[in-house]
């Protein structure tokens, strides 16, 4: 897949564990925004109580590297056993329309 790659990642927090896991995630994300290929790696809450990662990276090759990476593996190691159901990801492509500004991350 051709970059730039957007990328979304839920984590469904056990019930009582959505600071815990929000603290671990929050923690992750200075050290991969310092990963090469990383555009866009930010947080968000919804209103369910889950926490979405919205990612966009420059190449499928650079966001293979992150998964792989140690802030990963630490993120990981993190959530065990704080989440209800697997992180569920899912590899977007850009469909960008209107503005430039306004139709793509």
């Amino acid at each position: 897949m051709p970059g730039p790659v957007v990328v979304t990642a839920v984590f469904t927090p056990n019930p009582g564990a959505f600071d815990q896991v929000s603290d671990v995630l929050t923690r992750a994300v200075a050290g991969v925004h310092e990963e090469e290929g990383c555009l866009l790696y930010a947080l968000h809450a919804d209103p369910d109580g889950r926490i979405i990662m919205i990612e966009k990276w420059t190449s499928t090759e650079l966001l293979d590297v992150h998964g792989s990476s140690a802030a990963v593996t630490e993120l990981n190691l993190g959530v065990a056993g704080l989440l209800a159901e697997p992180i569920e990801v899912t590899r977007l492509v850009p469909m960008p329309a209107g503005t430039t500004e306004q139709g793509q991350l």
